[in-house]
Order: C-alpha cells, then sequence, then structure tokens
C-alpha cells in the first residue's frame, strides 16, 4: 500500500523530528545523486530506523500481482535495453536475476534504476531488498519491479542468513552427451519462430537434462551422442518446485 511522505513520518515521529526528517530526505537524495524522490527517501529513513511494516516474503511464494516486500542476492545482470514510449521519450530497463534460496525472480530496473547498474553499485553478488515492490508474470516467469511507490535497498542491513549464505549454481555443466532429443519449432510471442530441443548429459554428479534454445539447437547438432562437451554460462530456473537447467544468449558448447 503507497504511503506518502506525511504518512511514513508518522512512524517515526518519536525517533525524529520533523526538521531532522526532512535533512535526512536531502542527505540521502544527494548521496543517491538524486535517483530517490522525496517519498522513496522517506521509505529508506523508516525501515532504516525498523519501523516499515510491509511483511517480507520468500521468493517461491511471490505471484502476480502481489505486492511486497524481499531480500535477495544478485546472480546474473543481462545487457541493458533501450525503448521508445508511445509520448516519443526513451526508456531503459535492465533485467537481473535475484535469489533468496527459496527460489529465483527477475528483478526488472528501469530509467535512473539503471544507472545503479552502471555505475557498479550493483553487481554479481550484491544483497539487495526490494520494499513494496509489485509481481508481474513477464516473459520468462515471475518478475519483481521496484515501480514508483517501491524502493530498492543495495547491501541492507539483517540480511537473512539464507540470502548471506547462500552458494549460487555452478556456471557450466562438463560431461558425456548420452541422449539427444528431436528439435521442436513453436510461434514466439513477437510471431517469430523459435526452437527448442533437450539434452541428457552424464557428469560426475549424474545425468542432468538441460533446455536449449534457438541458436544453441543448431550448435548441438554439431555434437555426437558419446562425445564429452563443456556447457559454459547456463541458467538455472525454478519450476513446480524442481530445478531445471537451460541455455541462454551467453552459453557456449565446445568439445572437452
Amino acid at each position: 500500500m503507497h504511503r506518502n511522505k506525511d504518512q511514513l513520518y508518522e512512524e517515526i515521529k518519536d525517533l525524529l523530528s520533523k526538521h531532522e526528517f526532512e535533512e535526512e530526505i536531502s542527505k540521502i537524495k544527494k548521496e543517491n545523486d538524486d535517483l530517490f524522490d522525496d517519498e522513496t527517501a522517506a521509505l529508506f529513513i523508516v525501515d532504516t530506523l525498523g519501523r516499515n511494516k510491509e511483511n517480507i516474503c520468500n521468493i517461491s511464494d511471490i505471484e502476480h500481482g502481489m505486492e511486497c516486500s524481499v531480500y535477495g542476492k544478485i546472480i546474473d545482470i543481462q545487457k541493458e535495453r533501450k525503448f521508445n514510449r508511445k509520448n516519443g521519450s526513451q526508456g531503459r530497463v535492465i533485467n537481473l536475476e535475484l535469489t533468496d534460496g527459496t527460489g529465483k525472480c527477475r528483478l526488472a530496473l528501469w530509467d535512473k534504476d539503471v544507472d545503479l547498474v552502471e555505475k557498479g553499485k550493483i553487481k554479481n553478488g550484491t544483497n539487495v531488498k526490494i520494499i513494496n515492490g509489485y509481481v508481474k508474470e513477464g516473459f520468462n516467469g515471475i518478475e519483481i519491479n521496484v515501480g514508483r511507490y517501491g524502493l530498492l535497498e543495495i547491501e541492507p542491513e539483517n540480511v537473512p542468513e539464507k540470502v548471506e549464505g547462500y552458494i549460487p549454481d555452478p556456471s557450466e555443466i562438463s560431461g558425456k552427451i548420452i541422449k539427444k532429443e528431436p528439435s521442436k519449432a513453436f510461434f514466439k510471442d513477437d510471431g517469430e519462430f523459435g526452437f527448442v530441443t533437450y539434452v541428457e548429459i552424464q557428469t560426475n554428479n549424474g545425468i542432468k537434462k538441460i533446455t536449449l534454445w534457438d541458436k544453441k539447437v543448431k550448435e548441438i547438432q554439431n555434437f555426437k551422442i558419446g562425445e564429452l562437451v563443456n556447457i559454459k554460462n547456463i541458467n538455472f530456473k525454478e519450476k513446480n518446485g524442481k530445478k531445471e537447467i537451460h541455455t541462454k544468449s551467453k552459453t557456449t558448447i565446445e568439445r572437452v
């Protein structure tokens, strides 16, 4: 639920005078290159003082349409994408992968928040807290957005152990190809053709099934059953409580 600056001050008026509150807002905005507006800075103050009443959700529990607050660790950052809005202005978005140890989701940063990545304030391994974010179903599963009435905290205090101690999935898999499924074609949302196939790799830790998409479908055709391969820059996804392995545009497939 959105709260304006005056409503937020009510949560901490026994801790700060109104003058101190306004000074802190100005200080936070300056420290963050005016990326925060007054209400976002006010929410940051309330949260820092431990008076934020928003419930913390596990990523595994978030669903389309929710407004929630989550802790998480950044484990993947994609390239910035620019687009034109209907009013003629240019927008920017960058997608990150976020985990809290219970699941993963996409975190979308828009416009000025993209600067946090470009300036190195957010990188792989950074812990974050999204307060009052809104959740929607994106093209690649559930994603959380900071939005107009939300707040993104970088390296917040009181990070849960499940986030702080999270060990990321391996970025590569090595082993012997033991099975290749026939390729399948499908229509993407933009009307273009897409391709998908599946392979099974015998590794030292058992058999791993990998889903390959588009260009990687063509690349795997150059490999035969029984060949040893090293597949780098893979992506792990959670679906129905199970972990899946997928390729992405940065994935490479090499003979060992």
